[in-house]
């Protein structure tokens, strides 16, 4: 048996996540793996009340980092610890590397804050493998213009707000190879799934 792994998918909004999560749990239903599929901000009765607060609320930075953080808390300890404890792959929609992406990056927040709590918070447990899903701005915010009726908070952000996103998350990339799996959201979508298989086969073998 495979043993269960951390899998986490980041990129700008608009870069398509949704879909190629569904694509992620039709490889494992296909492979007879157990996973469970989860996201961020939310994933437990109270992140899931946390993340409408966090999506559509006004807030100082720091204090949605900070409840950024609460949620992330409740999320480890009730959902991905456990399930990973019981032999079960945990793929989250987005995870701490949001944190630094959006808060440090777009909103400035200091970056010692945003370690330190994610020392405390996160303790040793970090994800195994990270699709970054990159796309430039200027696609992704004709993206969300085409498909969203109502934009969230982040979403409706300006275009530098959303080149400081990108700009963290490439250099978090770079900083983090053996984990991170860049994967261009320009190019078509079944090139994009068949680049995923590749990267999982290599973890899931038969």
């Amino acid at each position: 048996m495979n043993k269960p792994i951390f899998i986490t998918l980041e990129g700008v909004d608009g870069a398509g996540k949704t879909t190629h999560i569904n694509f992620i749990q039709d490889y494992f239903l296909s492979k007879n793996i157990d996973f469970y599929i989860t996201r961020e901000p939310g994933g437990t009765p109270l992140g899931e009340k946390l993340r409408t607060i966090l999506l559509y609320e006004d807030m100082d930075p720091l204090t949605e980092t900070l409840l950024m953080f609460g949620a992330r808390y409740e999320h480890i300890h009730n959902i991905i610890k456990p399930k990973l404890n019981e032999n079960i792959t945990v793929v989250s929609d987005r995870f701490t590397d949001a944190t630094y992406a959006y808060q440090y990056g777009g909103k400035s927040v200091d970056i010692s804050t945003i370690n330190s709590l994610k020392n405390l918070i996160q303790k040793d447990l970090e994800p195994d493998l990270t699709f970054l899903f990159d796309l430039p701005i200027n696609i992704s915010i004709d993206r969300l213009n085409k498909t969203r009726e109502k934009k969230d908070k982040f979403e409706g952000q300006n275009i530098q707000f959303h080149q400081a996103v990108r700009a963290t998350y490439l250099n978090l990339a770079r900083e983090n190879k053996n984990r991170f799996h860049i994967l261009d959201s320009t190019k078509d979508i079944l090139m994009i799934q068949k680049e995923i298989k590749k990267i999982l086969d290599t973890i899931f073998d038969d």
